[in-house]
């Protein structure tokens, strides 16, 4: 999405980071973040370095082989939640408060110890049971899990955020068990996150560092804390338990590797570039300082303020020196495209997507927007190819639906473009336009293939109540 886009879009509007989707996203088809207009940030630069950190954690934690992915929520506060066994949502602003890597990475072990846990199984289960449904539902906040998210905080783990200022008559008793067990799971994360941190040959520094940051907002007012200090209280002895035990390990002195810290320096350059204020962003990154990060930053500020001129020479002078980057290449190919030059962001944007491996999702599904851009009908089954490769490769997101959609309508392919139409729809939560699409689509499909049998199920959806 173009950056002048971005500032324009509401605070939960889906936003693209280094993409140039123009549709929403969202994480799963009629999901509850989805309904709840949660946005998310979709950048290869940022998701591959999120995977570089959590890919150990996970792989200690045993759960290399499942299907786990880290969400990037657009949202300026510190927080980390999970609400299920699949997914690891993490703030844009805890990735740019983060100074080093291994904070973030002891953010994301914490979050593991939560899912190794069972933590949110055994929170649905005891809402499941107990008599008492409707009052944990309320201060929950709604029925659907991920609910809390919308505020930045983890409904199932919100509860503490509510204090005692909801320990009213009869309930007292109830609330109090709930937040001893939440206590119990919060130090249990620690302990799980420590353990798999250990196993990664890494200090527990960063998760220490960032639990003492935020263990003085325990005594400011909800109003000015961050989401994730009242999803994780820190109690006196939790602290020091924590740092206890962080002393004890063999690692505690680990440090980043040079590598690794400049990327993060670059995700927080980038983050910085497209979402801060221009006042924000040059105090951060003053026309003083020539570092790398400094220069990625100030040159998509540029481009977001409208001096696009500008930010193609910084670009440019970026790729003289790290010709390599795939990123600053997909940077020039993006900075084209915003600007009407779709022809001329192509090979930019095929420079990136080989310099990335060829294997990239969102670069394949920026290639083939350029490409259906320029109206050259000679690129359009290429786009094509690029797009269902996306989907395969990246999962399945609205946007790459959408762009499939419009080109499958180029070919004069009704059919299949209807049920891209629909899938795109269905994924964004629009269950009734959907399935207007679906049905278009499943009258001119043959009837019982792949194709056919996805229309069907779409028609067939029900939509909870």
């Amino acid at each position: 999405m173009p950056c002048a886009q971005v500032r324009r879009a509401s605070r939960w509007r889906a936003a693209s980071i280094a993409t140039v989707y123009a549709m929403s996203t969202s994480l799963a088809a009629v999901s509850p973040a989805a309904a709840q207009g949660i946005s998310f940030i979709r950048d290869a630069e940022i998701e591959n370095l999120l995977k570089d950190y959590s890919r150990p954690i996970f792989k200690a934690a045993g759960l290399g082989s499942q299907n786990l992915s880290m969400r990037i929520v657009r949202h300026e506060s510190f927080n980390a939640f999970v609400v299920d066994g699949r997914n690891v949502f993490i703030n844009s602003g805890t990735l740019v408060q983060a100074k080093t890597p291994n904070e973030v990475i002891g953010v994301i072990a914490h979050e593991t110890g939560h899912i190794t846990g069972g933590h949110m199984a055994a929170l649905r289960a005891r809402i499941a049971r107990d008599q008492t449904k409707s009052l944990l539902l309320t201060i929950l906040g709604i029925g659907l899990m991920v609910g809390g998210a919308v505020s930045g905080g983890d409904t199932a783990r919100e509860i503490g955020g509510a204090g005692t200022g909801l320990m009213l008559g009869g309930n007292d008793i109830l609330m109090r068990s709930l937040l001893s067990e939440r206590r119990a799971q919060e130090s249990a994360a620690d302990q799980a996150g420590l353990r798999y941190l250990d196993a990664t040959r890494q200090s527990g520094k960063g998760m220490l560092r960032t639990f003492e940051n935020f263990a003085q907002q325990e005594y400011v007012s909800a109003t000015y804390q961050d989401p994730f200090v009242r999803s994780h209280p820190v109690a006196a002895e939790r602290l020091a338990q924590l740092r206890e035990n962080v002393a004890k390990s063999p690692y505690v002195e680990a440090k980043d590797p040079p590598q690794l810290q400049l990327r993060h320096d670059m995700m927080r350059a980038k983050i910085s570039g497209y979402l801060d204020r221009p006042q924000v962003l040059h105090n951060a990154y003053p026309a003083t300082d020539n570092s790398l990060p400094a220069r990625y930053a100030r040159a998509i500020a540029r481009n977001c303020s409208g001096k696009c001129t500008e930010a193609m020479a910084d670009v440019d002078a970026l790729i003289r020196e790290k010709p390599d980057n795939p990123y600053f290449w997909e940077l020039k190919g993006n900075l084209y495209y915003w600007n009407g030059k779709y022809a001329e962001s192509i090979p930019a944007l095929r420079k990136g997507l080989q310099l990335a491996g060829g294997a990239e999702g969102l670069m394949l599904a920026a290639l083939a927007q350029s490409m259906l851009a320029t109206e050259d009908a000679s690129l359009v089954d290429e786009a094509i190819a690029h797009l269902r490769r996306a989907i395969v490769l990246d999962g399945e997101y609205s946007s790459t639906h959408h762009q499939l959609a419009k080109a499958l309508y180029k070919k004069g392919l009704f059919p299949q473009a209807d049920l891209a139409a629909a899938q795109a729809h269905f994924i964004e939560g629009n269950v009734k336009q959907a399935q207007i699409f679906a049905k278009r689509a499943i009258a001119k499909l043959p009837r019982g293939s792949p194709e056919w049998i996805r229309a069907e199920d779409i028609i067939n959806y029900k939509v909870p109540t």
